[in-house]
């Protein structure tokens, strides 16, 4: 299998060719993109819109590095529904943030293990099985860091306009219980050799 490295040139839809190199030769590259979804109704608090950015270093012995910075906030369908807030003040919201860091994570290109998209996805695949992902809440460890390790998986996939387009998060472990099992959804916005 080929996968072609790109870069979307914002504004001009252009997409230009890095590189080509087979799927296991691919060693050294870097991802990034946006987080754009929302979580269930039944987390606690929820359903939060969640909104950030996040980065993806694949390295040299088929490991990688992921971070991602996220807000979230209680969204207008949670201001509807049974766990109502104030709709004219925005701080009953439950506004916060959470920074996530998965280190040394192995690095696979099955992206038939990866959730679904529809249309479906046609293109590459980069697998990202983690080992625990440390993640904080408002800068100190997040509530559900003392119940154990959670784990992530991480997919990146495309189709043949744009090999590298989807992003996908999915938590395992204690983190389900904020983030839900779904998974988070986003785009990716740059890929570059290094």
């Amino acid at each position: 299998m080929k996968i072609r490295i790109s870069r979307i040139l914002f504004g001009i839809g252009v997409v230009l060719a890095i590189g080509t190199l087979p799927a296991q030769e691919l060693r050294v590259a870097h991802f990034e993109g946006l987080i754009n979804d929302y979580s269930p109704a039944n987390v606690a608090g929820g359903p939060y819109e969640m909104r950030g950015s996040w980065s993806l270093d694949v390295q040299k012995g088929g490991v990688a590095n992921f971070t991602t910075d996220i807000n979230m906030a209680t969204s207008d369908y949670g201001i509807a529904g049974a766990t109502a807030v104030d709709p004219n003040n925005p701080a009953t919201r439950s506004q916060h943030t959470h920074h996530i860091v998965v280190t040394n994570a192995t690095v696979g290109y099955d992206p038939s293990v990866c959730p679904v998209f529809s249309p479906a996805t046609t293109g590459a695949g980069i697998v990202i099985s983690s080992s625990p992902a440390t993640t904080t809440g408002n800068g100190g460890p997040a509530s559900f860091e003392s119940k154990g390790p959670s784990t992530l998986q991480i997919c990146i996939t495309g189709g043949t306009e744009v090999e590298f387009s989807n992003f996908t998060m999915v938590y395992t472990g204690p983190a389900t219980g904020h983030f839900g099992t779904q998974a988070i959804h986003g785009v990716v916005t740059s890929v570059s050799s290094k």
